[in-house]
């Protein structure tokens, strides 16, 4: 009885063993929710610092986009139905969620302002005073990154609160 004996290259083996450990590193990995000590929260791959703890996610499921595309490359808009048993709300209850909706958007955009302007007040031009645990530079420097970052995403927030008010009726 002959044996059949493949033979491959060292190349051609690692390049196959690579790819199957990213495959299954991947699909199996890890997420940590570290909150750092200003109490920012961001989320890793690796739970290797202070303040890291595992997350159980579910199960991620991927569908494919079934939108037809036209000849100039834009997708197409299939036409908006509305089913037969769908509720339907009358007219003042509806007036009524739409000041509600518009009500808590402006109390939300009223305390964003509010926030933004102590952010920036706290940042003064990028030169905050300095706090008593700070006598590293590099901390001090950290703060002041953290700072305007966050300035920069309450004005995001501000920007969007006040696009999502301008879409209503």
């Amino acid at each position: 009885m002959k044996r059949l004996m493949l033979r491959f290259s060292p190349g051609f083996l690692l390049l196959a063993a690579v790819s199957m450990l990213a495959n299954v590193a991947h699909a199996e990995s890890e997420v940590f929710l570290c909150v750092d000590q200003n109490g920012v929260k961001e989320y890793k791959n690796t739970g290797d610092t202070k303040g890291c703890k595992r997350v159980s996610l579910p199960p991620l499921t991927v569908t494919s986009s079934s939108k037809p595309v036209r000849e100039g490359g834009s997708v197409s808009k299939p036409a908006a139905s509305t089913p037969s048993d769908f509720p339907k709300v009358d007219n003042g209850t509806q007036k009524t969620r739409d000041n509600d909706r518009r009500q808590i958007l402006q109390d939300e955009l009223s305390k964003e302002q509010q926030r933004l302007a102590d952010l920036k007040k706290d940042y003064n031009d990028g030169t905050p005073e300095r706090q008593g645990n700070e006598k590293n530079y590099a901390k001090y420097q950290d703060r002041v990154a953290s700072m305007k970052e966050d300035i920069s995403r309450s004005e995001k927030n501000i920007d969007a609160l006040n696009r999502e008010l301008s879409n209503l009726k």
